[in-house]
């Protein structure tokens, strides 16, 4: 039987095994007790429907966005080509649009195209 981590969550140590599940007693949250990401040896990184995302792949914005130092506004529907994930992060991801370069987007703005 594996030994419980602290939750991910609310980082307190009252976790115990539900089936292949790991449950905090606290806070009442469910993570799997194998990640999907576990063969690469980092976070699984997924898009605001929730599906993984990976190095390489194509987004777009799901919504109108500032962009800090640029007066371009990355407009609903942008496509932002060859993504890179950010290491040990899984809600920001790196990548370029047509018209601006080196951005760091939130997952919860982009979905897989």
């Amino acid at each position: 039987m594996p030994a419980s981590p602290a939750c991910p969550q609310c980082t307190l140590g009252n976790t115990y095994v539900d089936g292949s599940k790991f449950v905090c007693a606290d806070c009442g949250f469910e993570w799997p007790m194998a990640t999907d990401a576990a063969g690469e040896g980092g976070v699984a990184v997924r898009d605001s429907n929730g599906n993984p995302l990976a190095n390489g792949d194509t987004v777009v914005v799901i919504k109108d966005l500032k962009v800090k130092g640029s007066s371009i506004p990355l407009k609903q529907g942008t496509v932002i080509k060859n993504i890179r994930l950010v290491e040990d992060d899984a809600e920001h991801i790196e990548g370029n649009s047509d018209k601006i370069k080196g951005l760091v987007l939130k997952t919860c703005f982009l979905r897989k195209a």
